[in-house]
């Protein structure tokens, strides 16, 4: 499992920041689709699907609500399309 560390300068596995950023933007190009045909996801779901890669998972959410999808809150912790 990569990891990338958001705790000083130094990322998990050797990656940098930029090669985080690119793959929290590969992993939004995949949940789009799954999102608009469920009509949402969890972001337990989510999670899951980035390896549990906290850096990732919230740049993931981040460019999300970039694309113009409700990234939910803490109470409805659900991805929906606007």
């Amino acid at each position: 499992m990569d990891i990338c560390s958001s705790g000083g300068t130094a990322y998990g596995h050797g990656k940098t920041y930029e090669e985080c950023k690119q793959l929290a933007e590969n992993f939004t190009v995949e949940v789009k689709p799954v999102i608009e045909k469920n009509d949402k996801l969890l972001w337990s779901e989510l999670l899951e699907k980035v390896n549990h890669d906290e850096l990732v998972y919230k740049l993931t959410l981040k460019y999300l609500r970039r694309d113009g999808f409700d990234i939910g809150n803490n109470k409805m912790p659900e991805i929906k399309k606007i």
